[in-house]
């Protein structure tokens, strides 16, 4: 696990220069667009919403005494509810708008690592688009039932600490799974794709690790977050998979 999550994450060395080499930026255009679109309008939302939350989180609290400073407590919980909410929505919605774009940049480094005599499927703009709002609707309800218990464990004095690191992985996991599957639509069904992201779960961590704190980046790490993490994650899960495909030869 640990070894792969190291993996993912060196993947993102030379991602600069393979974009360049390739010719890929083109591709990226639109994604980045809607990133940083998609990033302004939640943004705005969490901001107006931050303080609506704490106040309803304030009123569990129905003494007197100490109210002033547990409603302080409540807005500070109630923007970082809004924080890890808005962040869950912005990845999901990026990357399932994004998956006709991103293909094709997946494609182009298959074609480069292996040569042309690779085999894979063919599909469409629209079966894309459709396969990219399928996993990620999917992701979202799976996160969301993840984090929602994750941020109750918050509450909780002295293990509290742990729900943040928690939530970050959660969150990593997640990016790196949709980062991938824009290179597993090619090669494996849906439910292929599932089983193949949880066998290589510490790929998908190491890149989403990466992907998360880039966000972390004003306007810049919105912009090119995702040209690098799809990179990265395209280049590492093609390995695995024709890695995969070579012991399956030597077996037979």
């Amino acid at each position: 696990m640990v070894k792969n999550i190291l993996k993912g994450i060196k993947a993102y060395t030379g991602t600069f220069k393979l974009i360049g080499k390739l010719g890929l930026w083109k591709y990226f255009g639109v994604p980045m667009a809607i990133s940083f679109f998609t990033a302004v309008l939640i943004g705005f939302l969490a901001w107006g919403l931050s303080d609506n939350l704490g106040a309803f989180i304030s009123k569990i609290w129905f003494l007197e005494w100490g109210s002033e400073t547990f409603r302080t407590i409540s807005e500070f919980i109630g923007a970082l509810i809004i924080i890890a909410l808005g962040l869950i929505l912005y990845r999901h919605i990026v990357m399932a708008l994004s998956a006709p774009f991103m293909s094709p940049v997946s494609e182009k480094i298959e074609r480069h690592l292996f040569g042309e005599n690779h085999s894979h499927r063919d599909t469409t703009n629209a079966e894309q688009l459709w396969r990219g709002v399928r996993i990620n609707v999917r992701n979202l309800v799976m996160e969301l039932l993840l984090t929602i218990p994750i941020i109750l464990i918050g509450f909780i004095p002295v293990i509290g600490i742990i729900s943040s690191v928690l939530l970050f992985l959660v969150q990593s996991y997640y990016a790196g799974f949709g980062n991938m599957d824009y290179t597993l639509e090619r090669h494996y069904k849906y439910s292929e794709s599932i089983q193949f992201v949880r066998r290589n779960r510490g790929l998908a961590i190491g890149n989403g690790i990466v992907f998360m704190l880039m966000l972390l980046i004003p306007v810049v790490g919105i912009i090119l977050v995702l040209p690098l993490s799809v990179t990265a994650a395209s280049t590492e899960t093609l390995r695995v998979i024709e890695n995969s495909k070579t012991v399956k030869r030597n077996i037979q």
